[in-house]
């Protein structure tokens, strides 16, 4: 065991710093820091719950503050971008050179996947045909194949069939992102849309998932093996492995964290902040929270989405927000997008035991940045939760009845 010895405070401080908070905020930020960001991070989650916002946009706006979303629509679908999609922590955007430290996932999931009487092994003729339209037509959408089906062309097979062939060579490496419309991943072969380097290059396992714990590590700046093995959904045994490693090699030091109760590892860069100012409003899968044990370990946060969960069911919300202030989760914000009435709901406020006097005013602040940001005229707070009134009245606005 360390003799070193690091306080839940100060690991919290670290962690957050290593995610890009307590910095200034830059007063115009555009591709630059969308960069830096991401490659800070490593990898930006996709999902496509669009309730308020789209998971990936988030992140950034919670470091950077305000930014242009198309800066970061250009930045990772564009023609000429330096990242591509894949399966890392879940289905994300990474940089295009991290993208051969994955082969050996692509590899693992062609041999559990493609054995007798599974659905690739039973659709060979599919998969074939699926190649020869990327060959001869470049990147494309599933729904462009499917429109083409129905003219005759393959006409045999279905949307359902097309999507679920592109993304099974997607999982085997065949096929990778080559951008976005509204959304909707377009398919191209990797020979042909990868630079030649990053296709032919062949990283052995051991050496790409240490490759990856480094990365993870970095970006956590201070966790456990569990935390590390997580960030690219490793599992622990090689994870272990990778980290003992990164031991021997002096770039992760084996610390005591206080109220741990079990080994953490601290990335030899990381800072350990005086104090972190940050007030942010973090998605469900933003990596400070997307691993529910660690950030009910590091920060006292029970955390779960409950979109699956029946309405009557739900203790705080739909799309609940985790809201950081400073160095503490001080409370959580079910928000609603209303486009068409360019209203920011807040359908729900909570605080934490341990919020600060403070979070209302400061989450009002927040919200007013945030409606701006998402071009909406107006904040309408749902009185639910406890931190409702408080936020409504910082706000200016009378607090609605909840719906019955």
């Amino acid at each position: 065991m360390s003799d070193r010895e690091i306080s839940a405070a100060q690991a919290r401080r670290i962690a957050l710093a290593a995610q890009g908070f307590g910095r200034p905020r830059p007063a115009d930020p555009g591709i630059r820091q969308l960069n830096s960001t991401i490659d800070r991070l490593g990898l930006l989650q996709l999902d496509s719950v669009n309730v308020f916002e789209r998971s990936h946009y988030l992140p950034m706006f919670a470091r950077i503050g305000a930014y242009d979303k198309a800066d970061l629509d250009r930045l990772t679908f564009g023609r000429k971008s330096r990242f591509v999609e894949y399966w890392a922590h879940e289905a994300a955007i990474i940089p295009v050179e991290t993208w051969p430290l994955y082969r050996w996932r692509m590899e693992a999931n062609r041999a559990r996947y493609s054995t007798p009487g599974s659905w690739v092994a039973e659709n060979g003729p599919m998969l074939d045909w699926l190649r020869a339209e990327l060959v001869s037509r470049g990147a494309v959408a599933a729904s462009e194949i499917e429109h083409d089906t129905g003219k005759g062309e393959g006409g045999w097979w279905g949307w359902s069939e097309v999507k679920t062939g592109l993304e099974w060579l997607f999982r085997f490496g065949e096929a990778v992102s080559a951008g976005r419309s509204r959304f909707e991943r377009r398919y191209a072969l990797a020979s042909e849309a990868l630079p030649t380097a990053v296709f032919e290059r062949e990283v052995p396992q051991a050496e790409a998932i240490r490759e990856l714990l480094r990365l993870s590590a970095r970006a956590h700046g201070i966790g456990t093996l569990s935390d590390l093995a997580d960030y690219y959904r490793i599992k622990n045994e090689p994870a272990r492995a990778a980290v003992n490693d990164l031991v021997d090699a002096g770039e992760l030091v084996l610390v005591t964290v206080r109220g741990w109760n079990r080994p953490a590892f601290l990335h030899r860069e990381a800072r350990i902040p005086r104090r972190i100012d940050a007030t942010a409003l973090l998605s469900p899968f933003d990596p400070v929270v997307w691993e529910r044990a660690r950030a009910e370990r590091m920060f006292g946060f029970h955390y779960r989405i409950e979109i699956y969960t029946p309405a009557h069911k739900r203790v705080f919300g739909y799309y609940t927000l985790p809201l950081l202030i400073d160095d503490r989760l001080a409370g959580r914000v079910d928000l609603k997008n209303d486009r068409q009435n360019r209203v920011l709901r807040v359908q729900s406020a909570w605080t934490e035991p341990d919020a600060p006097p403070a979070t209302a005013a400061r989450l009002a602040i927040l919200l007013r940045e945030t409606a701006s940001w998402q071009g909406l005229e107006r904040i309408e707070v749902v009185a639910r939760g406890d931190l409702s009134p408080a936020l409504a009245a910082e706000l200016g606005v009378q607090a609605l009845p909840m719906a019955e």
